[in-house]
């Protein structure tokens, strides 16, 4: 059979076409039918509903399950663990052997990027299969795959071994509803226990420019190792030329090997001093560079040929013995100077890209794309890959500019300024596939300050959050899209936790988008909003301001204001307030209240709400004078804040039947 799926699913049969209506079947040779109108996403969305929101890409988006193909289409599934549930709108294609699903080009093109999932080896690590990639049944380049850098399993921190017993076995689990190491008889828990980040995505050049409408087939060979290829989606783009830069130094002068099969971290460190001298940028030619260590940065100008171009590879290295840091590992990636030993200033970075070899997570590790602290500095135009964290920064540092970069497949966080970091401005990244937060700003022993976090994309994190506020003064979350969240988080958090200072001056969350965000919390048992506020450590009281934000097809709660149980009588989250938001499409309530607190709403407009509007909890004493958590209506709030709801109606109701809503659309 043979799926198109443009739009709806359509399912049809594949039969011989009748000439004439005299009976004669086709010759076999007859041209074959033509291909669908190209689907283009943006997070898998109708582009329309996002328009002005996160970041402006090069590339253009399609989903598999939006294609021709013979496979199944799968999902879709927001369970967590599942393969859909970590796809781009929950929903992929599964290839048998020697089955196929084909994109048609909505614009000229000259390279892909694919993002898929293949399975683990049976004790895992992780196996390499391959993909064969045709346009217009033409010439058949062969991608391999591969799941070494996917697939981890059971608790934090995960391990790579399928088979592993728990790792935390004195913790409590929602599958017995037990601690395990504590209950009589022990429970059986089922292995794997708990797999997850099955994704991985690669890029490829194709041999030249190939026209809109050109048919781009992706097939899983008849003999290929994989028992199954998932394909969730293809990027299509047309890459530029390489950059040139005759005045610059070029590290090739210097001896670095644009093979690959000799290391040039030396050279590189030879053409930067060189070039500090003579205050010259230095150049990285097209070619794959191999360094395995930390390239220390301060005071000069790094650019690429074009990160489709330009590539800087290497290995995980197990040091001798732990660093200083903590650290056990080394790898690829450009750093700063510590914030203790002065940081580092005026470092630009630009047109290259960055591929570690991080399969597992150590958080003492500094295997990161880019580290240290970097102060009147620019990060633009990277694409950065299996390292540890895309982007992490240690303050104290001001003054980073990070733009236009991609950030993808990454087994904790995309980007994270943490402890001090101020007056910079992250900007029209797109992140992807992260395994922790995807834009984080954690105010841990200093504040981070007048920050701002605008126009960029994040899909699929399958831990935590797309952004994160962890405490901190003035910053502002601005024309962000984020997308499918997946577990333990959503689309947008404040929290007072992880020992972040507080929040202070205002925090500015403005016209934002989430998708198919408000996850299930497995630890709680319950859902969570698609922003949610979080109340561990202190109190959130600062001037917090929600406007203009759309909360689209959220599978539990839109917003949440919760506390933890045990501190739910001592901290509370006030004064927050919400204007000119929509949400179209919740699970179960419009808001969720699990705190002592207040908030305000003004022109706040909701539809296809699966639930109650307000489960309104308070801290769970239940009085007789009503929640501890107040409403304000200040007008213009149409589909959900009711009279009697307000202004503190108790509507407790942790756990309703959730109504899936229908898909999103234009206002």
């Amino acid at each position: 059979m043979v799926r198109s799926a443009a739009g709806t699913r359509r399912w049809s049969v594949v039969v011989a076409v009748v000439a004439a209506g005299l009976g004669v079947p086709a010759p076999a040779d007859a041209a074959p039918p033509a291909a669908p109108a190209p689907v283009v996403t943006r997070a898998a969305l109708d582009p329309a509903l996002v328009a002005g929101r996160g970041a402006d890409v090069a590339f253009v988006e399609q989903e598999a399950e939006n294609a021709t193909t013979t496979g199944t289409v799968i999902g879709p599934d927001r369970t967590a663990y599942t393969l859909p549930s970590e796809a781009s709108g929950r929903t992929a294609v599964r290839l048998a052997p020697g089955q196929y699903v084909e994109f048609t080009l909505p614009k000229a093109a000259n390279a892909i990027t694919v993002r898929y999932s293949i399975p683990d080896a049976p004790t895992g690590g992780g196996i390499t299969a391959p993909l064969d990639v045709t346009v217009n049944g033409g010439r058949r380049t062969t991608m391999t795959l591969t799941s070494q850098y996917a697939w981890l399993y059971n608790q934090y921190p995960f391990t790579n071994d399928p088979n592993a017993d728990l790792l935390h076995p004195d913790w409590w689990i929602t599958e017995c509803a037990c601690v395990p190491s504590q209950t009589t008889p022990a429970p059986v828990i089922a292995k794997p226990f708990r797999p997850s980040h099955f994704y991985d995505e690669q890029r490829l050049k194709l041999d030249r420019t190939h026209r809109a409408g050109d048919r781009v087939r992706l097939t899983a060979p008849v003999n290929t190792n994989a028992a199954w290829t998932v394909i969730d989606l293809m990027d299509s783009e047309l890459v530029p030329p390489p950059h040139v830069n005759p005045f610059a130094v070029n590290v090739l002068l210097f001896g670095a090997d644009p093979t690959g099969r000799r290391d040039a971290a030396d050279a590189f460190d030879r053409a930067i001093a060189f070039a500090r001298r003579h205050r010259l940028p230095v150049y990285v030619p097209p070619g794959t560079f191999q360094v395995n260590r930390h390239i220390v940065v301060d005071d000069v100008t790094i650019e690429g040929a074009g990160n489709w171009h330009t590539k800087i590879k290497g290995r995980e290295v197990a040091l001798p013995a732990p660093a200083p840091d903590g650290s056990v590992h080394t790898g690829v990636g450009f750093y700063g100077r510590p914030a203790a030993e002065g940081g580092s200033r005026n470092v630009h970075l630009r047109g290259f890209a960055i591929e570690g070899d991080v399969r597992e997570r150590v958080d003492t590790d500094q295997v990161n794309g880019i580290g240290g602290a970097l102060s009147d500095s620019s990060v633009r135009g990277l694409h950065i890959r299996h390292t540890k964290v895309g982007l992490w920064l240690d303050g104290p540092m001001s003054n980073l500019s990070v733009t236009d970069n991609i950030v993808v497949d990454q087994i904790a966080d995309a980007l994270n300024f943490h402890t001090g970091v101020t007056d910079s401005v992250v900007r029209n990244n797109f992140v992807r596939n992260t395994g922790d937060d995807g834009l984080a700003l954690w105010s841990e022993h200093r504040q981070n300050a007048r920050n701002r976090v605008e126009r960029n994309t994040v899909q699929s994190p399958v831990l935590a959050n797309g952004i994160a506020l962890y405490g901190g003064t003035d910053n502002a979350v601005v024309g962000n899209l984020v997308a499918d969240p997946v577990r333990e988080g959503s689309g947008i958090q404040l929290g007072s936790r992880f020992g972040a200072q507080p929040f202070t001056g205002q925090a500015l969350i403005t016209d934002n988008t989430t998708a198919r965000a408000g996850t299930y919390e497995l630890n709680w048992n319950i859902g969570l909003g698609a922003i949610w506020f979080y109340a561990l450590e202190r109190d959130i009281d600062a001037d917090v301001r929600v406007v203009g934000n759309h909360f689209l097809d959220n599978t539990y709660n839109a917003i949440m204001l919760v506390s933890e149980w045990s501190v739910k009588d001592v901290h509370s989250i006030r004064n927050v307030s919400f204007k000119d938001v929509r949400v179209d499409g919740t699970g179960t309530s419009v808001l969720s209240a699990r705190a002592a607190g207040s908030a305000t709403f003004e022109n706040v407009d909701a539809r296809n709400v699966g639930a109650v509007p307000v489960n309104n909890c308070g801290s769970f004493h239940f009085p007789a004078t009503g929640s501890e958590f107040s409403l304000t209506d200040r007008g213009g709030n149409d589909g959900w804040l009711a009279p009697w709801l307000l202004p503190n109606t108790i509507t407790c109701d942790d756990r309703p039947p959730v109504v899936p809503p229908p898909a999103p659309s234009r206002w």
